[in-house]
């Protein structure tokens, strides 16, 4: 891998970690962002100032460099660029049109619904409707309360709202959310999943030679004090029964050779419905993001960001084959909880001290805070560990009470 060049798009903080393990294979490493301020171009061999979503400024970076393969590591607004330079220039990828469809939640509603897959009514509309239109095009595509509105590019629970009412004002302020956080100007509203399994279940899968080879199930954590969409942890491994398991990963087998993936790490949720049935709610064409993949790795055994590199360089020879097992772990996401003012580090409740492995800073001490809304005001994460499963469900259940950030 010495003479091997990757294109590295996004130089966040949880994206450092691809570029180090490229260059501790050798591999040179160049890196876009648009970001001045990015950490990744201190460890990046070259940078180029430049955004990721402009593809003709991608495929410039990737001819002049001569580089062999293109990462987006932990971005879904990137990814179909990557994708979409690997095919111009002949290099492992996947295909640039279910990339495409996987980061565009319209797309992939579509595609489920057409492609005989399990998904809820909804319908997708420009972000200019007012509320009387809205109210119309629900009527017309049977979309009914309570339901979900929210952007079709972006990730996190970022601009999404749950309505139970279709009044004026609250149409108003959900449509007015979703438009701060959709670049595309498209967005889509789809009825609410009741759920039997109480968790979503998350995690990243990673496919090889065409099929899942890589099972990392999660119990996907919410808080439900803020408004119950806003991810704040994980804990593996998932408590589905094994019969529902096999049925969510045939599912899901299903869909990555109906799209026509054939390799890379790739985040997943699921909600598990009445009678056990599966709706893929997201398959990203990239990791997860709060550090899935390191927590994966360790319960594995398993490099996944090894893997990712190493399969967008066209080296396929690592294997990535787990489906369960190894040790109980989890994370907790640091988020204000309950008023304003500045980030002071955290407060964990003794009895589970022993428990707590690290904690992953993502902003330093004197942040200004705010009530959480969604996943981007991220704080860090505290990462656990547990002798059984039925202890970390346990205590994960009440982890908002033993595990806070200080604010004052």
């Amino acid at each position: 891998m010495a003479s091997k060049t990757l294109l590295c798009l996004g130089g966040a903080q949880h994206q450092v970690t691809a570029i180090e393990t490229a260059k501790r294979l050798g591999v040179r490493t160049v890196l876009c962002d648009y970001l001045p301020d990015n950490p990744g171009q201190h460890v990046a061999d070259r940078f180029y100032l430049k955004s990721t979503t402009d593809f003709d400024e991608m495929l410039q970076v990737a001819r002049d460099e001569r580089v062999d393969g293109v990462i987006s590591f932990g971005s879904d607004a990137a990814a179909p660029i990557a994708a979409k330079v690997c095919e111009e220039l002949g290099l492992p990828t996947n295909p640039y049109q279910s990339v495409l469809t996987l980061s565009e939640k319209y797309l992939f509603r579509d595609y489920l619904r057409d492609h005989g897959f399990n998904c809820p009514a909804h319908v997708s509309f420009p972000s200019t409707v007012t509320p009387a239109q809205l109210v119309d095009l629900l009527d017309g595509a049977g979309v009914r309360v309570p339901l979900l509105l929210k952007p079709t590019d972006s990730s996190g629970s970022k601009g999404v709202t749950v309505l139970r009412q279709l009044g004026h004002d609250r149409l108003e302020a959900a449509l007015d959310y979703a438009r701060e956080y959709s670049r595309n100007g498209t967005l889509i509203a789809e009825e609410f999943i009741e759920a039997e399994y109480p968790h979503v279940i998350g995690g990243d899968i990673f496919v090889a030679k065409g099929e899942v080879r890589f099972w990392g199930l999660m119990d996907c954590l919410r808080d439900e004090a803020a408004n119950g969409l806003v991810p704040v942890g994980k804990a593996y491994p998932c408590g589905l029964g094994d019969e529902r398991r096999r049925r969510l990963q045939d599912e899901v087998n299903r869909l990555v050779q109906s799209l026509g993936l054939s390799f890379g790490e790739m985040n997943l949720e699921v909600i598990v419905a009445r009678g056990g049935v599966p709706y893929i709610v997201e398959l990203g064409g990239r990791a997860g993001g709060n550090l899935i993949p390191a927590q994966l790795t360790q319960v594995s055994g398993i490099d996944l960001v090894e893997a990712c590199v190493r399969y967008a360089l066209g080296d396929e020879s690592m294997d990535v084959s787990f489906d369960g097992g190894g040790r109980c772990v989890a994370s907790y996401v640091l988020h204000p909880t309950g008023k304003a003012g500045t980030f002071q580090g955290v407060s964990i409740d003794p009895c589970i001290r022993d428990n707590v492995m690290r904690v992953q800073y993502y902003q330093p001490m004197g942040t200004p805070v705010q009530w959480l809304v969604n996943s981007g005001q991220t704080l860090g994460v505290v990462f656990l560990e547990f002798g059984r499963p039925e202890v970390m469900r346990e205590t994960m259940a009440r982890i908002g009470e033993l595990v806070s950030a200080k604010v004052e």
